[in-house]
């Protein structure tokens, strides 16, 4: 929220400089964002009377004036302004003088006349345009000529441009900040002293009763409306020392009705809105709700449609506004208005969000309302609103308002423990000390004992609910310098990681170590990437997570694969001239269950090169289960899965459970991805893994019997697995077959079509004895025989 400092002072005392004021403010709760000086870089620009203009001798476009400094003798000086006249009131720089920006001024000569100074424009006093009136935009900036200024004055005491502007950060639980008083509030409380509220009277100029009939036909959303009315209104602009205080709260001034509205809110922090009557015109204000599907114009010219559950104010026949958000197009002040209601309202901060985000339109009003506003604030407002009406002129005030308020709201009470709270400060708060800081903050105290205190909460404090709020309070205003840092005490433990996430961090560190880069992509994707590889519209993979509200439909659904973020990872590489890539992702995927998200973990592996093809992927992945501890597990051929090769994929099962799915990827969907390359990938449920995994280390002593080995050439069919000839070898080993590893596999022209020669070496070994060649041959010869039987393998 913008501050004016000058502003501030004139409800507390503030004796500090604009940076110290904003540093204190910060220590008690209110964030000071920026501190900015208005006019300290100008200098010797005073208020200057045009006395007399002349046309330049020898310049068709300059004319040459003489201007009243509060000097001896006026001043020459040549401008090429057109609209300036004798008798007007301007700034007028002086020789040796400084302007926004750094500009420096001296005295000269233009075509041969000399000029002592310059007549100033608003932007060269630093003044936004867009604050100023459009005769003061296009020239020189010309001072009100209602008001009284002596000659030779300092422009920056004239315009207000001598003090700082502060921009607090408020957080949205203090709506109460949210305007100059509140903040005054808060300015009392930090330097020790007493807020200065404005004296409110309403002087009743007018003969005539207000006559308004004001219904509230859902009290849900609106709590209490007042009204008051004003006659013989005069629209005209507002004085100087009005526009200036809005100007540098960050509003732009428009005429002095609608700038009191605005004034008031900004001074305490209730929006208000004035009606013209000619558009009420049958004395009647219904507050209810819209019907659904009304289209309403509203003051920005803009077409709103409306839906039933946005409250409108009315006058029982036709919409006037957007209750708490913004007034009709007619409904506002025009020219020859003479005849206007002012509304005080409060409404139901759940409601006006909802509608202010339904229509897109967030006004000051709205963002007020939206966070809560007084009720008791609401008539004093009112009453203010007047009473500057009366002051400034702009119409006679009728006797009476209205004030309905169907369910008025107690005084709210809290009962809290003073022992307790300091006792969680961590200071011994003296009691009087105790009840000052909260009577300060303008909470009533009854003390009953130091283990009961009961507050009267001040109807503007809307965030206080319970003891925590009130130990906040305490220990800002004591002072969080104040309260000494200390030592936790107890036991204090170490943070130690879960028996999964060392599992996790296992995994990742094998992959890593066997050459891996670990990437991180998205769990927000686009249901293309199902498409690109090759999903059937059948698959599970298919039953989506999605999003309600997503950025866009690159980022519309949760993942139920890692496999199309490792495609795009890869071709970037290949798109880069990469020769060869290895890389791999710990990631989550999504299923629905029940509506409820359900995340499972998963690694993909993804690889691509000259070096590279399904048995090195393979080693990759068992060195993975060999370091977590997976053991049992099966290679079993998968030529249904659509996003790989035929012949080149395989599922991995454990105890019928399915793990993932490894091989290369189908070239239809390498041409999606525009990969030129083999690319092999392995996506693994490390969920699945985790559940069936035991890195248990078992002790096994060294053997102390030596070991007989026997190689073995068989010729099998080639559909025969390598898998199933070494579990028939270990289902019959006897207890001697320490180890078979396979050696060769062979095909060629000296076996026959069909078929395939493998070549195992086996290892037996006895822990008990030295075994003989009887022993071995029992045991071998049994192996050769069901070798026989369940594959049809033959020796060669």
């Amino acid at each position: 929220m913008l501050v004016s400092l000058k502003w501030l002072r004139d409800y507390v005392d503030i004796d500090l400089d604009a940076q110290t004021f904003g540093d204190k403010m910060t220590m008690t709760g209110t964030k000071t964002e920026t501190v900015e000086y208005y006019g300290q870089e100008i200098s010797n620009v005073v208020v200057g009377k045009i006395l007399k203009i002349e046309d330049h001798p020898d310049a068709d476009k300059l004319v040459v004036t003489q201007v009243d400094v509060g000097q001896d003798q006026p001043i020459q000086i040549v401008t090429a302004a057109k609209n300036v006249s004798e008798g007007d009131y301007i700034p007028l720089a002086l020789h040796g003088s400084k302007l926004s920006g750094g500009l420096s001024i001296k005295k000269g000569k233009l075509r041969g006349v000399e000029s002592n100074g310059m007549m100033c424009s608003c932007k060269e006093l630093g003044i936004d345009e867009k604050f100023v009136e459009d005769y003061k935009k296009n020239g020189i900036y010309l001072l009100d000529m209602e008001d009284s200024y002596t000659p030779g004055m300092d422009i920056k005491e004239v315009l207000g441009l001598n003090d700082a502007v502060i921009d607090f950060e408020l957080t949205s639980n203090r709506p109460d900040c949210r305007c100059m008083i509140g903040i005054a509030r808060e300015a009392a409380v930090t330097l020790g002293t007493k807020t200065k509220y404005p004296e409110i009277s309403v002087k009743e100029e007018s003969d005539k009763a207000i006559d308004v009939d004001i219904q509230i036909e859902n009290p849900d959303l609106c709590y209490r409306y007042l009204a008051r009315r004003i006659t013989d209104v005069k629209i005209e602009k507002s004085p100087y020392w009005m526009q200036r205080k809005l100007i540098e709260a960050g509003v732009r001034p428009i005429n002095n009705i609608v700038d009191i509205t605005n004034f008031v809110m900004l001074e305490m922090g209730q929006p208000m809105h004035a009606f013209d009557m000619r558009e009420i015109g049958n004395n009647k204000i219904v507050v209810k709700n819209a019907k659904e599907g009304q289209v309403f114009t509203t003051l920005d010219e803009q077409e709103r449609k409306l839906d039933s559950e946005m409250l409108m104010i009315t006058n029982g026949e036709k919409n006037l506004g957007i209750a708490g958000i913004m007034g009709g197009l007619d409904s506002g002040i025009k020219d020859d208005t003479v005849e206007i209601m002012f509304e005080s309202a409060v409404f139901n901060r759940e409601n006006i969000r909802k509608s202010s985000k339904k229509l897109g339109l967030r006004s000051e009003a709205s963002s007020r309302f939206e966070k809560g506003v007084s009720l008791d604030n609401a008539e004093l407002a009112l009453e203010r609103a007047a009473q500057l009406v009366e002051a400034l002129g702009a119409g006679k005030v009728m006797k009476g308002k209205v004030d309905v308020y169907p369910q008025v709201k107690p005084v709210q009470t809290i009962t809290v423990s003073p022992r307790r709270i300091n006792a969680r400060v961590g200071v011994d708060i003296p009691m009087d000390k105790f009840c000052s800081i909260l009577e300060e903050l303008e909470f009533k105290c009854n003390l009953v004992s130091e283990d009961e205190l009961i507050l009267e909460v001040p109807s503007f404090r809307l965030d206080i609910e319970q003891e925590a709020d009130i130990f906040e309070e305490i220990a800002r205003i004591y002072g969080f310098e104040n309260i000494p840092s200390v030592q936790l005490q107890g036991n204090s433990t170490a943070g130690v990681k879960t028996d999964k996430q060392k599992y996790l961090e296992k995994v990742k560190d094998t992959a890593i170590a066997c050459g891996l880069y670990e990437i991180l992509t998205y769990s927000f994707v686009s249901p293309k990437g199902l498409d690109k590889i090759r999903v059937s519209q059948d698959s599970k993979l298919r039953d989506v997570v999605k999003l309600i509200n997503p950025l866009g439909e690159d980022t519309s659904i949760m993942r139920t694969t890692l496999i199309p973020n490792m495609l795009d990872v890869l071709y970037t590489n290949a798109s880069r001239n990469i020769d060869q890539a290895a890389t791999f992702e710990c990631g989550h995927v999504f299923t629905p269950d029940d509506m409820a998200g359900v995340e499972e973990t998963r690694i993909c592996i993804g690889m691509y090169g000259d070096d590279v093809d399904f048995f090195v992927l393979k080693g990759l992945v068992e060195k993975i289960f060999e370091r977590v501890g997976l053991g049992g597990h099966k290679y079993i051929a998968d030529g249904e899965n659509t996003s790989f090769h035929p012949g080149r994929c395989a599922d991995i099962l454990c105890d019928n459970k399915y793990l993932g799915t490894i091989g290369e990827v189908h070239p239809q969907v390498l041409s999606n991805y525009g990969i030129g390359k083999r690319v092999y990938i392995a996506e693994i449920d490390l969920d699945t893994v985790y559940s069936l995994a035991n890195d248990t280390i078992i002790f096994k002593s060294l053997p102390k019997y030596p070991a007989i080995t026997r190689d073995i050439a068989l010729v099998v069919e080639d559909k025969v697995e390598v898998a199933s000839i070494e579990e028939v070898i270990m289902d019959n080993a006897g207890g001697l077959v320490e180890a078979c590893r396979l050696f060769d596999v062979y095909k060629g022209d000296q076996i026959g079509q069909g078929y395939k020669s493998v070549a195992y070496s086996i290892v037996y070994r006895s822990l008990e004895k030295t075994l003989t060649d009887d022993d071995v041959v029992a045991v071998h010869d049994k192996i050769l025989a069901q070798l026989k039987v369940r594959l049809g393998a033959e020796l060669r």
